[in-house]
């Protein structure tokens, strides 16, 4: 069984992080669907991070069906019926931030400048800093549990997505607009399991 991805990919940090939390133990190799597009392909034709092949040789995708895999009895989620909606609604802002971010990361580093295309990127900042938004009213209104015990997707999602933002999108996602949610990031990037599994 092998983790692929780099952990510069927000999705494949927050898989390498929760498998930890879960106690865990899956061999990981840094491919880039980029610079190593090639090698990546003849593991996954379709290329996608991160990518889990099975001891059987089965390829599975998606970081949420990836943690689903691995967590079949919700660990990484509360078992109270409130909580646990209040964890998917802040882990699906979490993941929609990540969405946005990349789309944002993309169009910058992958299309030429001349062809940026400037109503949809004010689109996508919308959404982005929407996400941010809602999080940072989120956990102004009822704060996380940030110990390392507690830790489950909500709080992972969380911090990775925002480190994510924060370090590839540092002149547009400011920490002084969302400080309790920088805060909470900051905490969690300082836990042993963050630290030990660094985007860069």
């Amino acid at each position: 069984m092998k983790l692929i991805g780099m952990l510069d990919s927000p999705y494949v940090r927050r898989v390498a992080i929760c498998l930890k939390v879960l106690g865990l133990e899956v061999p990981h190799q840094s491919l880039s669907v980029f610079s190593t597009f090639a090698e990546f392909r003849r593991i996954n034709p379709v290329v996608k991070a991160p990518t889990l092949v099975l001891d059987d040789g089965q390829v599975l995708m998606d970081s949420s069906l990836i943690l689903q895999f691995f967590d079949p009895h919700s660990r990484l989620w509360p078992a109270e019926p409130a909580a646990r909606a209040r964890a998917f609604r802040l882990t699906g802002l979490a993941l929609a931030a990540c969405e946005k971010a990349v789309q944002v990361v993309y169009e910058h580093n992958l299309r030429p400048a001349e062809k940026l295309y400037q109503p949809w990127l004010e689109r996508v900042h919308g959404q982005l800093f929407a996400a941010w938004a809602e999080l940072e009213k989120e956990l102004l209104a009822e704060p996380l549990n940030a110990q390392e015990g507690a830790l489950g997707q909500a709080q992972v999602s969380i911090a990775v997505a925002w480190s994510f933002a924060r370090l590839m999108l540092p002149d547009l996602v400011l920490a002084a607009d969302y400080p309790t949610l920088a805060a909470f990031a900051e905490t969690l990037e300082r836990l042993p399991v963050f630290v030990q599994t660094p985007a860069v």
